[in-house]
């Protein structure tokens, strides 16, 4: 387990359950996923959802998504880099002279991509889901990160082996670590996203059992899993965490139907002596 650093401290303090990653990365790495909760000014638990899709459905959610951006800002050393996430296999490099949007996709200047890499300190990396899979990446030395956004779709196309091969370095340096994602027994799929996976590796067909009617139940985990084997990374940590069950910490896209996204960020400290670059602690 990694040494409780600056984010980890400040969202211990502010009594939030969110997420902050079980794995071997180095100090210079930071990073932690939103759940649905959050605590306003008095401590009473409160919901979150940082916004960051195209079109706010309207002006209350949109209202709400600014304040929730604005908590967040606590926690991060500079304005997330979203991305207008479209389920592929893209990746972005982000770095200090990418024009990127500060506050929301709905900026013609985000990146049109599922995953994103930086060698820059304090770019905050940031992607977001409700069922499909965040990923984080860095090297064992904490000079790269990456973030990607996996659904069937992109992992079938290759998001994370293309993150894996812009980070440009040595995948057997590479960990991951996968966030909260709609689990095996809740994630029933067609014949083709079965097909979509076997048609270049047999073996994916171990992520499905059988379900109702010729369909089948898929574990996107195991896929994942499979994937980053593929590209060459072994360390990979995290998984578990069902977003369709636990309707008290996460949205569900399937479960809900709803705009509510978690938001998964990482990112290169520059400084983690003294409070680090974020200053003081949020009270």
């Amino acid at each position: 387990m990694t040494t409780a650093t600056g984010a980890a401290v400040r969202i211990a303090t502010a009594r939030l359950d969110w997420i902050v990653p079980d794995w071997p990365a180095p100090d210079t790495v930071e990073a932690f996923v939103t759940t649905r909760n959050s605590r306003d000014d008095a401590g009473r638990v409160t919901t979150f959802d940082p916004g960051g899709h195209v079109v706010a459905p309207d002006p209350a959610v949109a209202s709400a998504e600014r304040a929730d951006r604005a908590r967040l800002a606590r926690f991060v050393p500079a304005e997330p880099r979203w991305l207008e996430q479209v389920h592929g296999a893209d990746v972005v490099h982000m770095d200090p002279d990418v024009v990127a949007s500060t506050a929301s996709t709905a900026s013609p200047h985000a990146p049109r991509a599922d995953a994103a890499v930086t060698r820059a300190p304090e770019v905050v990396l940031a992607v977001r889901a409700a069922d499909c899979l965040p990923v984080f990446f860095c090297d064992r030395a904490g000079t790269v990160v990456g973030a990607a956004h996996a659904g069937w779709r992109g992992l079938a196309a290759g998001v994370l082996e293309n993150t894996v091969a812009a980070l440009d370095c040595d995948p057997r340096d590479v960990l991951a670590w996968m966030g909260p994602a709609i689990g095996r027994d809740a994630f029933e799929v067609g014949a083709e996203v079965m097909q979509a996976f076997t048609a270049g590796d047999a073996g994916a067909a171990a992520a499905f059992v059988p379900g109702r009617s010729a369909r089948w139940y898929a574990d996107l985990e195991v896929l994942a899993r499979r994937r980053l084997a593929r590209a060459g990374v072994s360390d990979v940590f995290g998984g578990g965490m069902c977003t369709n069950r636990d309707s008290a910490r996460f949205y569900s896209w399937r479960r809900e139907r709803s705009h509510g996204r978690m938001a998964a960020l990482i990112w290169i400290a520059r400084d983690l002596t003294a409070g680090g670059a974020l200053g003081a602690v949020p009270e």
